[in-house]
């Protein structure tokens, strides 16, 4: 599916992936996944693929992206939350400027949200961690390990703020987030900065544009 090019700019509001959305996670998720699945015997050019477990709920990720056993890949994500839970704000720090298209999209009147897949007391302790929690109308994560679905994460953010699918756009790294938003009727702007995606990945799941930088991205939503 190609890009559609569906102007937002006057979506009232704006739903936020987290991982390699906002923060630059990536480094902090892949190096203690690699920890964790050294220690279970995951062989070393197997780790290789470890960076697409971003996007997919934990543990299904495990699981999706190393072929684990349900058992196992709840142990891994135990394992792995243990040491994740502890690295704090250099784990899950803002992409340079965020703060700045955050604040100029409050300015502008926009309402502002956080859709993630992350547990919920994470994110909201991660936003809080970067100071931005009073830029978000509401923070939302995944209430717990047998929720799969995002787009239910997608829909209570809209129905929490007593809004409707086209009031929102949602912004996301992943395939995931362009079909999650899309099962709510809701457009999904790409973003590539994280290097999370594969190559023609959001194209190909129809997000209505792609920015590759947060200028960019404040470009698509505030024209």
């Amino acid at each position: 599916m190609a890009l559609t090019g569906e102007d937002v700019t006057g979506r009232a509001l704006v739903l936020f992936d987290f991982d390699g959305t906002l923060a630059d996670t990536i480094a902090g998720i892949c190096s203690t996944a690699r920890t964790v699945l050294r220690a279970h015997g995951i062989p070393e050019e197997e780790l290789a693929r470890v960076p697409q477990i971003i996007g997919p709920p934990f543990p299904q990720a495990f699981s999706l992206v190393f072929g684990l056993s349900e058992g196992e890949a709840a142990q891994v994500t135990a394992e792995y939350r243990a040491i994740y839970q502890d690295l704090g704000i250099q784990g899950w720090p803002l992409y340079p400027g965020m703060r700045e298209l955050l604040a100029d999209l409050r300015a502008a009147g926009r309402r502002l949200a956080v859709a993630s897949s992350k547990r919920e007391a994470l994110v909201i302790k991660a936003v809080a961690d970067n100071g931005v929690s009073d830029l978000f109308d509401v923070v939302l994560g995944k209430k717990s390990d047998d929720q799969v679905s995002k787009a239910e994460t997608i829909a209570r953010v809209i129905d929490e703020l007593g809004l409707s699918a086209s009031d929102a756009v949602m912004v996301g790294d992943r395939h995931h987030d362009v079909d999650a938003a899309a099962a709510c009727g809701v457009p999904c702007v790409g973003v590539t900065y994280g290097g999370t995606a594969a190559p023609g990945e959001l194209e190909e799941a129809g997000a209505c544009s792609v920015a590759s930088s947060v200028d960019e991205l404040r470009r698509v939503l505030l024209g």
